[in-house]
């Protein structure tokens, strides 16, 4: 993989394409709009609300510039590229913790589009990377926060 790749799954790119969409045609008229009433205020130098709307501005355009090089970069995993076979990128994988016999199900994405709190892991997290390329049965000795973690894949599917 390239340096600069981002690897993604195609619903990820969706989703940023569509951020990009509504920070260009939404949120940047919405500041915009912030700014000229601001600039009605008057005197600049103590003008709190122009200096909170500038701030928007600046971390709306941060934020589209961050997207639109992530989708530049992207590097999409496709669903007829996978198998459900091997944990890769786009993955569903259901793993039981040989400790607690906890089963859990996580969802292999590119770290541009990972959110645990929807079970989305990164492939270069200490869980995701330790199950990439791992097959049903195998178990990972994996180096988490909390400590070790004994994780064996009981079923991999494709997202």
């Amino acid at each position: 993989m390239a340096e600069n790749e981002v690897l993604i799954t195609e619903e990820g790119l969706e989703k940023i394409e569509s951020e990009i969409e509504y920070l260009k045609t939404v949120r940047r008229k919405e500041v915009a709009e912030r700014i000229k009433v601001a600039l009605g205020y008057g005197d600049l130098s103590e003008n709190s609300e122009y200096d909170e709307a500038k701030n928007e501005q600046a971390q709306v355009e941060e934020r589209i510039a961050k997207l639109e090089y992530m989708a530049r970069n992207a590097k999409v995993v496709k669903g007829n590229e996978l198998n459900d076979q091997i944990v890769n990128v786009g993955s569903a994988v259901t793993v039981v913790d040989e400790d607690t016999q906890e089963e859990d199900t996580y969802y292999i994405v590119g770290s541009a589009e990972a959110d645990p709190l929807e079970g989305k892991i990164s492939n270069e997290s200490p869980i995701g990377a330790g199950l990439m390329g791992m097959g049903i049965g195998d178990v990972a000795d994996i180096d988490v926060p909390q400590g070790k973690v004994r994780l064996k894949v009981l079923k991999i599917s494709i997202a």
